[in-house]
């Protein structure tokens, strides 16, 4: 898109794509349960509602093979469209399946206070045995709440025990020793007074838990209840915890909706390490597509492009022919025509949408690319 001018750009976005901040505010972005925790990358709700709407009816099912954090389920069940999700990231799994089960909203929250108040009452536990990285991120007494109220959650049965994991991951991002401006790309701890760009004021590090405990647990609970009141209890969400590349698939799919990882942009298991170290989920990173640590180097991108393929190759033989595939990307490096040409997919169109907020404190004008394909 360099060189050309914005006007010729803003001539070619679908307007149904793209919003202003006034017409898509943030609280409309992270409406219930979308926002139930903190996740680098992922696609804003509303563009899910414009894909279903155009591609799918009520009742289809539709499957997502690199699910992030599950919009495209949550979006798909309110749609009442059935879903699959795929991701190789066990807490993207563990995230996407709390936000779309089925709770009693009153019992969920009688358990997650219970739950709370019976970590308030043991008081921080000892971390001596906890992993040197949870020692070194946190303080020892906010390390200690988080163990108190992981050893507490135990008692729930399985389905708010899942909630309340989330709750402890959502609490252990913001309890960690990183600066308050600085929570999606903490490099190191601090343990000492600082400067903070956020507050325009001199912070101290964090030293609790137990506040982002109880506010997470009053929020989690509230956005669930949200989710109640549009949420299809007659269409299911399979969530699997596998690699798209050769995963079986227990059930077909009329289409795909999917924003797939980015080449060189995150690393999707570090970013929840908090998660992966408090509760012992297993780590696939080293399966990750296009992680950040490889950076953009040619070997990199050829595995990356090789991935995709080898993914999109095998989903396929889950879909009907001539089965809608809509995936959303920055082709910025143009590398999904010859994606798309190996996968045996048709491009049937190819959108353009302005983003005009973007993850973290990174500024500038940004466009993404909708792929509207079909498998034959």
């Amino acid at each position: 898109m360099a060189g050309r001018t914005q006007e010729a750009l803003y001539a070619e976005l679908d307007l149904e794509l793209s919003w202003s901040e006034d017409d898509l505010p943030q609280t409309l972005r992270t409406k219930h349960v979308h926002r139930l925790h903190p996740y680098l990358g992922k696609f804003i709700p509303q563009l899910v509602e414009v894909f279903l709407r155009r591609h799918f009816a009520p009742g289809q099912r539709v499957l997502d093979p690199f699910a992030g954090s599950g919009t495209t389920l949550v979006e798909a069940n309110a749609y009442g469209c059935h879903s699959v999700g795929i991701d190789i990231s066990a807490f993207n799994c563990l995230l996407s399946r709390v936000k779309t089960s089925r709770y009693s909203p009153a019992a969920l929250e009688l358990a997650l206070r219970g739950t709370l108040e019976q970590a308030r009452r043991t008081g921080p536990r000892e971390s001596a045995d906890a992993s040197g990285w949870l020692r070194e991120w946190y303080s020892a007494r906010a390390l200690g709440e988080l163990l108190s109220y992981r050893a507490a959650l135990e008692a729930l049965e399985p389905g708010a025990r899942a909630v309340a994991q989330v709750v402890l991951s959502r609490s252990a991002r913001s309890a960690r020793l990183t600066p308050h401006f600085d929570l999606d790309f903490p490099k190191r701890p601090v343990r000492a007074p600082y400067w903070c760009h956020k507050h325009k004021r001199t912070c101290s590090p964090v030293d609790e838990a137990e506040k982002f405990l109880r506010r997470y647990t009053i929020d989690t609970v509230r956005r669930i209840r949200e989710f109640s009141l549009v949420r299809n209890d007659r269409v299911d969400a399979l969530v699997l915890h596998a690699d798209a590349r050769d995963v079986e698939l227990p059930v077909g799919a009329d289409g795909i909706v999917t924003s797939p990882p980015y080449p060189g942009l995150i690393d999707y298991h570090e970013q929840h390490r908090y998660a992966y170290e408090l509760l012992g989920l297993e780590d696939r990173r080293g399966a990750e597509l296009g992680p950040a640590e490889r950076g953009h180097r040619r070997p990199a991108i050829a595995d990356y492009v090789d991935g995709m393929v080898a993914a999109l190759v095998n989903v396929r033989r889950f879909l009907p022919a001539a089965a809608p595939v809509v995936i959303v990307v920055n082709d910025s490096a143009g590398l999904y025509p010859a994606i798309l040409e190996r996968s045996g997919l048709r491009l049937r169109e190819r959108l353009t949408r302005h983003v005009n907020r973007r993850t973290g404190r990174r500024a500038g004008e940004f466009f993404e690319d909708v792929l509207v394909c079909s498998t034959g």
